[in-house]
């Protein structure tokens, strides 16, 4: 047998060499770091040093406690041989004098804080001891010592713990005096009283300090703005203000500097993304002009990444609520960074989804979604809607799809509606069908050079060649994508939506997020697989038999379940004669108030379960829906009578038999039963639609044109044939043309304006003459005071 093959593979020497130069590299800026860390903690011990020693004191110090009164009996005991084996100074080695010498000059302990009660070596000693103590023990320090004076390590004998000091050695360097002139000049500074500033000086000086910072982010943009390649390295310099740290003006600052690099990132990022460079380009020699350009793209990718970090880090410290070290900005301000930080993540979702970090910020976009704050919640989902309706090709729309597929599963479908209503402005359109379709229209392949030598002459090649690279340039020159790529992103895109909806159809059909589901369905219900037709029509109705749905939800589930049977759904055999019996028996539920709630989405639904599935209804049925729908039209405000007649025209033409409903006599036997919820078995035949001689004398003008027009038997020429405004429109476009919403009559009512001007009656010329005389004469009469006997007028009727 063949020995297996090792798939592990050996990384190539160029990989090899890329990755020592990566570490080269980070080994030389740590190490340059690490210098200059050191360097900094140097100067500063340095002047902590000087400065110690400056103010030490020349006084003996505090005498220590009797450790014998403290320790126990066997610790005195080992105490006392250590201190008989301890040698004194002059019998140690020259070497070791030494150093105790260079130790005592470089006084390392001074170089702290004198005034912490911590030890230095803290950490590595376990126990704490005399020295320890004498170390805690804080110096009392004179403003003007007689000597300078540099506390030594003390010497410890059997005496006791002696200590040593020494006088500092004058050494006269430039270094000391002018850190010395430093310290005299701050001390200086700090001298000097700061004047209290009024309000109206606060306010003004505040004015002024804003003012100036405005002209210089002005002058930053518009320097970038004129020449981006040249000027790139002053997007750092604009970025740099979003650490504004004077308290005044901060928050300010940094709201302006958000919209102004936000503006700018829109106007000058390249239409395509920026891919970072391999070593062998890096290597290559090019033309000025192309490394300024690399430059320019290197530095716009760096800044633009730090400009989302620095969003991003707005947002987390608003949810943290932590107050930074620096104090600057107060916590109330966070909010309202936060929502400049948020509106300009959204803008560039919407204006940058080809650029880079498009992924990142939808990352960020998406839990913001779901967000206690409703303006930010609003505001994040406008922007992925705008998104949606404005994506072609459909990338974008996936990757955000994707995240927020994943983020409703993570939180166990407890989100916000919002979130999936957002789906209805996908424009998907069509995706991928089977494959044996497929196989008709495959895409156009261009033929092989086997191909050609077998089949065509030399000429026919030298044709076939120039043709094909042709056509190669002319899809580059139109940069447009195939169709089979667009397709293949909406298929996807589709698919995860629809996992979505079924995932909560399945195991949270009581959530608050059925609605949004089910209109979801509605709208996409003719690009679901046909193989899920049957299951999808079983959960719909017993989602309607449950009770649990209010009235607009199941309208939407009557709405899915006809938009499945008249797409794909036509090839099954299926009579859904339960959901026009819910729908039949629920009409007078409709919301005859000013909201209008379901009217719209009845509309559509008898749209789509008569007109279009003419085929598959009987008389009898169109019959019970238009009567039903004429005595509806009472009841409900003038836009929504107006959609509803307009239905009922429609179904008189698409059911011409139907305008045995104009004539009173009865047709066959039966009584017309309207209280039935079957429309197949109320005999709507035997009754007529008296309703429209009512409506013909509403107080709405179009209510009324209406129903002439189908007291008329609803005629397309003559003098009760309806406008082309209103014969062309839709139910659900008259319905939303003569909407009431803004609180106006429409159409308005038109005023008459006369020339001639009336003559103005007042008092008494209202009354008739004879009317006048009769009130005079019982006004004049005196009132004559009798009993009043209403017995006779009582017996007299009853006679």
């Amino acid at each position: 047998m063949k020995a297996r093959r090792n798939k592990k593979q050996v990384p190539s020497f160029r990989k090899l060499l890329k990755t020592s130069k990566v570490k080269l590299e980070n080994k030389l800026k740590n190490k340059q770091f690490k210098q200059q860390s050191s360097l900094k903690k140097y100067r500063k011990e340095q002047r902590k040093l000087r400065q110690a020693v400056k103010d030490a004191v020349s006084k003996n110090p505090i005498p220590l406690e009797d450790p014998k009164k403290i320790r126990p009996v066997k610790r005195l005991e080992e105490e006392e041989k250590e201190e008989e084996e301890a040698l004194p100074l002059d019998m140690m080695d020259e070497d070791d004098l030494q150093l105790m010498k260079d130790l005592g000059q470089r006084a390392s302990f001074l170089t702290r804080d004198l005034s912490s009660s911590e030890p230095v070596h803290a950490k590595k000693r376990k126990h704490e001891r005399i020295i320890d103590k004498y170390e805690k023990t804080p110096r009392t320090l004179q403003t003007a010592p007689e000597k300078e004076l540099i506390h030594l390590l003390p010497i410890k004998d059997k005496s006791g713990i002696i200590p040593q000091t020494r006088e500092k050695p004058v050494i006269a360097s430039n270094k000391d005096e002018e850190d010395q002139e430093d310290l005299e000049l701050e001390e200086e500074i700090t001298e000097e009283p700061v004047r209290e500033l009024t309000i109206e000086e606060h306010l003004t000086e505040r004015k002024k300090k804003l003012q100036a910072k405005k002209m210089h982010i002005a002058a930053l943009a518009s320097a970038i703005l004129s020449d981006p390649e040249s000027n790139i390295k002053k997007l750092k310099e604009l970025r740099s203000l979003l650490m504004e740290q004077d308290p005044d003006v901060a928050v300010t600052v940094r709201k302006l500097v958000i919209i102004s690099l936000m503006e700018l990132f829109k106007d000058i990022t390249p239409s395509y993304k920026i891919r970072p460079l391999t070593e062998a380009e890096k290597s290559t020699k090019i033309r000025k002009e192309t490394q300024k350009l690399r430059e320019f793209e290197e530095g716009l990718v760096s800044q633009y990444k730090f400009y989302l970090e620095n969003l991003e880090q707005m947002v987390k410290d608003w949810k943290q609520r932590k107050l930074k070290k620096s104090n600057v900005v107060s916590l109330k301000a966070y909010k309202g960074l936060a929502e400049v930080a948020v509106k300009s993540l959204c803008e560039l979702l919407v204006a940058l989804p080809h650029f880079n970090f498009h992924n990142n910020i939808i990352v960020l976009i998406v839990p913001l979604m779901n967000d206690v704050s409703k303006s930010i919640s609003e505001m994040c989902c406008e922007a992925v809607k705008k998104l949606f309706k404005q994506d072609k090709l459909g990338h974008a729309s996936l990757g955000v799809i994707k995240v927020i597929s994943g983020f409703v599963k993570g939180r166990n479908y407890e989100v916000r509606p919002e979130m999936l209503k957002t789906f209805l402005c996908l424009r998907i359109k069509e995706v991928e069908v089977k494959k044996d379709t497929e196989d008709i229209n495959k895409p156009k392949k261009f033929m092989t050079f086997k191909e050609k030598r077998k089949n065509l002459s030399r000429m026919q090649r030298k044709w076939k060649k120039a043709e094909e690279k042709l056509e190669r340039e002319l899809r580059e020159a139109e940069a447009s994508e195939s169709t089979e790529k667009k397709l293949k992103l909406h298929t996807e895109t589709l698919n995860i939506v629809f996992v979505t909806y079924f995932r909560i159809l399945k195991k949270a059909q009581r959530s608050p997020l059925l609605p949004a589901v089910l209109e979801g369905l509605a709208k996409f219900a003719h690009l679901i697989n046909v193989e899920f037709f049957d299951d999808l029509l079983v959960v719909l109705h017993t989602l309607i038999e449950s009770g649990d749905l209010n009235y607009q939800e199941s309208l939407h589930c009557v709405q899915t379940a006809f938009h499945i049977l008249s797409g794909q759904g036509d090839v099954l055999n299926i009579d859904p004669m339960k959901f026009y019996t819910h729908l039949y028996r629920t009409l007078f539920k409709l919301h005859a108030g000013a909201t209008n709630e379901g009217v719209e989405i009845v509309l559509q639904c008898l749209d789509v379960m008569l007109t279009k599935r003419r085929k598959q209804v009987s008389q009898q049925r169109a019959l019970a829906f238009i009567k039903r729908l004429c005595t509806l039209a009472l009841q409900v405000l003038p836009n929504s009578s107006i959609g509803i007649l307009a239905t009922a025209r429609t179904l008189m033409h698409t059911f011409p038999k139907t305008d045995l409903l104009l004539d009173n006599d009865s047709q066959g036997s039966g009584v017309f039963l309207p209280e039935l919820d079957e429309p197949e078995y109320c005999n709507a035949q035997n009754t007529a639609l008296w309703e429209l001689h009512a409506l013909r004398r509403h107080y709405h003008p179009i209510v009324q044109r209406f129903a002439a027009h189908l007291i008329a038997g609803a005629p397309s020429e003559g003098s009760e044939a309806l406008k082309p405004e209103l014969s062309r429109r839709s139910a659900v476009e008259l319905f939303e043309n003569y909407s009431m919403a803004a609180m106006t009559f429409n159409p308005p009512v038109e005023f008459s304006n006369s020339k001639r001007k009336d003559k103005v009656l007042q008092g008494e010329s209202f009354l008739n003459e004879d009317l006048n005389q009769l009130i005079k004469k019982h006004f004049s009469e005196v009132a004559i005071q009798s009993s009043l006997d209403f017995t006779k007028y009582l017996r007299a009727s009853l006679k």
